[in-house]
């Protein structure tokens, strides 16, 4: 099969990552890309890096036409009052926005502070995370983007939530500066935000919703730290488990969990400088590297996850939802390994 895949807003960094990975994809043909600000400019103004391999112009989102798959890739709070009129242009929306990450209304008003224009359309909304979500994926006609930083969570803890084992745990996560997208703020203007290690976010970080309405309510907070890197997210989870536990015990259940999941590797080797996970080895790739220690004295577990955030905490994921949703092999387009050294 063959499908048309447009993309409302795509001059950003996870538009442009859309774009390199349906490039790649063996059914996927490219239609519109639209940006306001770039209309009638070639795509490559805004990515050199498809110079050559995408020969395209931005159009505008009044000019967009029907298709098969359109991704939303707008500013939060931007999709969810249009929604409607997208999804009358093409069977399956993918919205890469937080806008229906939440199935709650009233979540959704807690962590993002605003009502939520269409407070019924979140219900209708998968979550558009694979290895929470893969039944609901199959044949779904509206799909949510994911948080990054949640989406690091969610991996490093999956395992022991799902079993119960969690009776505390603090995230410690560390992000490069593509996070805070392509539009510079004050925040990730160069001379400020290189060649730093800046706490921006010390709890409640909205991306937490995410992980309360997939794992449960487990006693769970994080704080959020700017380095000097472009692209990851370091999640070091520390965990206070229910009960003791072995790294035998602790092998068994990532195992179990991760068994069948094609893009998230254990990693948790006895030497080496590459024996837990790295972001800087993940570069362009949608795995997600995902290890594990114990600390003898204490009995505390300390979870570790590494991804891309904007391949597997973004558009990587969007695009193996997507596959699912098509009833495709959900690796297609998705197979690049990574950089090293990057």
């Amino acid at each position: 099969m063959s499908f048309t895949a447009s993309i409302i807003g795509g001059s950003g960094y996870t538009g442009g990552e859309l774009l390199r990975i349906l490039l790649a994809h063996p059914h996927a043909n490219i239609g519109q890309v639209t940006s306001r600000a770039l209309k009638g400019q070639p795509v490559h103004r805004s990515h050199p890096n498809l110079r050559g391999h995408l020969v395209t112009e931005y159009s505008v989102p009044d000019e967009i036409e029907p298709c098969d798959v359109l991704f939303l890739c707008m500013p939060h709070g931007k999709a969810a009052g249009d929604i409607e009129r997208w999804r009358s242009l093409a069977p399956l929306v993918i919205d890469l926005s937080a806008d229906f990450r939440l199935r709650d209304p009233d979540d959704y008003a807690t962590w993002y502070g605003d009502t939520h224009p269409n407070p019924e359309m979140l219900s209708q909304a998968v979550y558009g995370l694979p290895e929470l979500s893969r039944d609901q994926l199959a044949g779904a006609s509206l799909i949510s983007g994911v948080g990054c930083n949640a989406t690091a969570m969610n991996l490093a803890l999956l395992p022991l939530a799902r079993a119960g084992l969690i009776k505390r745990a603090i995230a410690d996560i560390k992000v490069g500066s593509s996070e805070a997208g392509a539009q510079a703020s004050a925040g990730s203007h160069h001379p400020v935000r290189a060649r730093t290690a800046r706490t921006y976010s010390p709890s409640g970080h909205r991306h937490l919703a995410e992980v309360f309405q997939a794992l449960g309510d487990i006693d769970l907070d994080a704080t959020i730290t700017a380095i000097d890197m472009v692209r990851g997210v370091l999640c070091t989870a520390h965990i206070e488990p229910t009960e003791p536990l072995t790294k035998k015990d602790i092998w068994k259940l990532y195992r179990e969990a991760y068994k069948d999941e094609p893009f998230v590797r254990i990693v948790a080797d006895r030497s080496g400088p590459n024996r837990f996970p790295d972001p800087r080895i993940l570069v362009g790739s949608n795995h997600a590297d995902v290890g594990f220690a114990i600390d003898e004295r204490s009995g505390r577990i300390i979870a570790i996850s590494a991804i891309d955030n904007l391949v597997k905490g973004a558009a990587g994921s969007a695009i193996q939802s997507m596959n699912l949703a098509l009833g495709l092999d959900e690796t297609l387009g998705l197979t690049f390994p990574g950089l090293h050294p990057a």
